[in-house]
């Protein structure tokens, strides 16, 4: 059975082929080779972005998509998140697609049913498919040129699965990675690392911000946002005319992670990590559900 818990449950061949298959996705409507299938979401955690773009994935592919409810679901009335996914997988589904606040879930959960497992995110952990849409914009940006090229990472790198990912995925494909926080947003690494955004501007040709998981905070670190705005926030003032490409993985808190001008500069690819990551989320149901059989 083929699951997508981590970016390491893809080999650097298969990433290949899933981003051949996505830039296809982008260029026409795609068959629906899911046709008849079935593919469940269980988010554990709120998603706009993550959750929308598998749903629309899977039904451009032609898939029928449940979603479950977990504010009314059994696990809010005793049952175990085991029996749920044993109930669930009783019902017969070609994926499950979970996002849990809890690190590890997806891989308990893969542990108890017959069919593939997608993480949409779980815990600090991993973002795998976030991780892949990141490296296929990069990709297209660059003309899959990337060998050597820098990439800060900026923000609440240590509570991020993103950067998490990210950090696993990206020095595969030869991308060179700083980390730019301050020491308590900053994990243990051998990565190069500063605490002042300042230090890599003239160095980097990629910026990847991301967002203050105060959610994740067991004390406020900053009286206000607008305190880690003033030393992290990326702004055109900061980036000036620099060549340098800007990402987040979203929801971007507004001239707290970028501001407003940066947010609307053709060197930032918000919206199109969007697009992208309903393509690369395509490739991957097509690619496990078709492959489990």
């Amino acid at each position: 059975m083929r699951h997508l818990i981590t970016t390491d449950d893809l080999s650097t061949k298969e990433i290949e082929a899933l981003f051949a298959d996505a830039e296809t996705y982008l260029l026409k409507p795609p068959p629906k080779l899911l046709q008849n299938r079935l593919i469940i979401t269980l988010f554990f955690e709120n998603s706009t972005r993550t959750r929308s773009s598998f749903e629309i994935a899977a039904k451009k592919l032609g898939a029928d998509v449940v979603h479950l409810d977990v504010g009314r679901s059994s696990t809010k009335k005793g049952e175990t998140l085991y029996d749920t996914a044993a109930n669930l997988n009783a019902m017969g589904p070609d994926a499950i697609i979970v996002r849990h606040a809890q690190s590890g879930t997806p891989h308990q959960i893969s542990r108890h049913v017959d069919c593939a497992i997608f993480n949409a995110g779980d815990g600090a952990h991993a973002h795998p498919s976030q991780a892949l849409l990141d490296l296929f914009t990069i990709r297209k940006h660059f003309k899959n040129d990337i060998e050597g090229k820098k990439i800060a990472i900026v923000g609440d790198i240590k509570n991020s699965r993103v950067a998490n990912s990210n950090m696993r995925l990206l020095p595969r494909f030869g991308l060179e990675i700083t980390l730019v926080a301050p020491p308590h947003f900053m994990p243990k690494t051998d990565f190069p690392f500063t605490h002042k955004i300042e230090d890599i501007l003239d160095d980097v040709d990629i910026i990847m911000s991301l967002r203050t998981q105060t959610e994740r905070h067991a004390t406020p670190i900053y009286a206000s946002l607008k305190d880690y705005a003033s030393d992290y926030c990326i702004t055109k003032e900061r980036i000036a005319e620099r060549d340098i490409l800007l990402l987040h993985p979203g929801p971007v808190h507004r001239n707290i992670d970028i501001d407003d001008e940066m947010l609307a500069d053709p060197r930032c690819k918000v919206l199109e990590q969007v697009k992208n990551g309903v393509a690369v989320r395509m490739a991957a149901l097509k690619k496990l559900i078709l492959a489990n059989g």
